[in-house]
């Protein structure tokens, strides 16, 4: 079974950029970024220096439901090109030692027993672990520091 890393989709994304509103009805904040770390969740690469930012907050799932996190994410203000869906995992993820993967169900539901604090290098094998699991539909990859929504990986 092959995993893909699926970043945000464009549809969604390029609402946000044209001014539509985030998951509190507010529209995004717009920033330049001083070459920290900023990195976009639709291209999956961080935003240059001197480049316009957008802080949102955002909800991956459809519903509202007592297990749909909404927190805030990063996108370029500009058009950028959404990231390849792949099973490498994206460049900008790989300097960062770990990340919380966790399992959710065909429901949108956390899959208990399937959350954890994973080393960057395991980030993989574990994905392929959980999603060999049927009642697992997908899963997310969050900050381990901040709990901040990465991406969605799933089935290949």
């Amino acid at each position: 079974m092959r995993i893909r890393f699926v970043a945000l989709p464009t549809d969604a994304v390029r609402a946000l950029q044209a001014g539509g509103t985030d998951a509190y009805g507010n529209v995004p904040e717009r920033h330049i970024s001083d070459a920290s770390k900023v990195p976009c969740r639709h291209c999956l690469r961080n935003v240059d220096e001197g480049e316009p930012y957008l802080i949102l907050a955002y909800r991956p799932f459809a519903d509202l439901q007592p297990y749909a996190e909404t927190g805030p994410i990063f996108l370029h203000a500009e058009h950028c090109q959404r990231a390849t869906e792949s099973d490498v995992m994206p460049v900008m993820f790989q300097a960062t030692p770990a990340y919380i993967l966790r399992g959710y169900g065909f429901d949108d539901r956390i899959v208990y027993g399937s959350g954890s604090v994973v080393p960057t290098h395991d980030i993989c094998t574990r994905a392929h672990a959980l999603l060999q699991r049927r009642e697992i539909a997908y899963l997310h990859m969050r900050s381990a520091s901040n709990t901040c929504y990465q991406l969605r990986v799933e089935r290949g």
